[in-house]
């Protein structure tokens, strides 16, 4: 039973990372954007969320845009902490290659993080575009 709701939170999760998240007013607009395993490479879903997401930043110049990196709470807590700060700064480096001004991003990571059904929650960036 575990293991089935592991696959349906993960092939809801990537069916989540390819739109942003409509949040109320006032709230960011958000791409989640989730990484492998011990990985910060962008794969081609990761891509096009980093790329619909610097055409929206784009279209509002004045929004501010966040960048913060999450990892699986396995493994050593620097581990998880350098890779949370390398995920967010592969898909700074992405916005940046796809038009957003560097100083324009504000980078974070949170290291480590729990999470509910399975560590694959955790392995994530998340870009917050925030139009005023």
């Amino acid at each position: 039973m575990r293991r089935l709701i592991v696959v349906v939170f993960s092939l809801l999760a990537l069916a989540g990372c390819m739109a942003p998240v409509l949040t109320q007013s006032g709230r960011p607009l958000r791409y989640p954007l989730y990484f492998k395993e011990w990985s910060s490479k962008l794969d081609d879903e990761g891509m096009q969320v980093v790329k619909s997401a610097a055409v929206y930043a784009n279209s509002h110049p004045l929004a501010e845009v966040t960048v913060n990196g999450f990892a699986a709470p396995d493994g050593p807590k620097l581990d998880n902490e350098i890779l949370a700060r390398t995920r967010a700064q592969v898909v700074s480096d992405t916005l940046v290659a796809n038009g957003v001004a560097a100083n324009r991003i504000r980078r974070d990571s949170e290291g480590e993080t729990p999470f509910a059904f399975s560590a694959f929650e955790s392995r994530r960036v998340e870009i917050s575009v925030l139009t005023h």
